[in-house]
């Protein structure tokens, strides 16, 4: 091995640094973990009864749509609680920090009052739906609760990440600015 070729190596160490702690998760991570894995099992089924045995099981592509449906919203349930839903942090880093403080509470509160309407809407579309889904007899209003399920664990998540921002005075829109 020449000089060139040891300059142009890859290290790796410090990538098995990352230990699982089990305290890092919720039970949001756990149920949305298993719904991807009913999805990518039905996913598979769908796969292999069509392509492999030559005949589609009729439930398998709506079930996939409605679980997938289900991953998106408990997955921003995990969103709320970590912080992460997209944010537009480039003007924080030019406000002065009692401003940005102001404006990150702002956003918690809107966060809060949109979840709380989205519930309601959500079940108000559930209430009036009476229809069947097409390929199995499940009404198609438990896919609207279970959306509002999702809105009403962001809303609680919401409310938990407002009161810690609240009383440790930062915020992840304000790191930022540091």
């Amino acid at each position: 091995m020449n000089q060139h070729d040891a300059t142009n190596e890859i290290s790796f160490a410090g990538l098995d640094d990352d230990s699982f702690d089990i305290h890092e998760y919720a039970i949001e991570d756990f149920l949305t973990l298993g719904i991807f894995w009913l999805l990518a099992l039905d996913v598979f089924l769908q796969f292999f009864s069509r392509y492999v045995l030559g005949n589609s099981i009729a439930w398998t592509e709506e079930m996939a749509r409605y679980l997938l449906v289900m991953v998106g919203f408990l997955g921003s349930t995990m969103a709320v609680r970590k912080g992460s839903h997209i944010a537009v942090e480039f003007f924080y880093r030019y406000m002065p920090m009692w401003l940005g403080r102001l404006m990150a509470t702002l956003v918690d509160l809107i966060n809060i009052a949109f979840f709380s309407i989205m519930i309601w809407i959500t079940f108000k579309l559930a209430d009036r739906t009476s229809a069947m889904m097409v390929s199995v007899d499940i009404p198609k209003s438990w896919l609207y609760y279970l959306v509002m399920l999702g809105f009403i664990l962001m809303l609680v998540r919401g409310v938990q990440v407002a009161i810690r921002h609240w009383r440790t005075g930062s915020h992840e829109l304000l790191n930022s600015q540091e």
